[in-house]
């Protein structure tokens, strides 16, 4: 269960927003300029899933990312390590969630559904 947050200002919703260049990120408010860091630290959530589903480069951002889940419980069908970060998506307005996992070797970057 998500809550919300308030702007502590104007008492009005905050809404993710991603922080690159200090790799943080924050709950802001679209009515005034009050941001907040948030409690959950995983950065490049956005891009990285955007970045994916259009197949660029947001692998090599997964697998630098530390902050992201990692398992060492699936193989990689390419090159046989055995290290990923994995990542659970939920389609809109559908209850089944699916997942699909990142190579963690630098030289593979292989991404794969479960």
């Amino acid at each position: 269960m998500r809550l919300m947050k308030f702007c502590r200002k104007c008492n009005n919703v905050l809404f993710p927003k991603e922080d690159l260049q200090n790799k943080v990120l924050l709950y802001a408010c679209i009515n005034c300029n009050y941001q907040e860091e948030a409690e959950n630290h995983c950065v490049y959530m956005i891009k990285i899933n955007q970045s994916l589903g259009k197949g660029s480069h947001g692998e090599k951002i997964a697998i630098a990312d530390t902050t992201l889940p990692r398992t060492k419980n699936v193989t990689c069908s390419q090159c046989n390590y055995s290290e990923a970060v994995f990542f659970q998506e939920v389609a809109k307005g559908e209850d089944a969630v699916s997942m699909f996992f990142i190579c963690c070797n630098p030289s593979c970057g292989y991404k794969w559904r479960d």
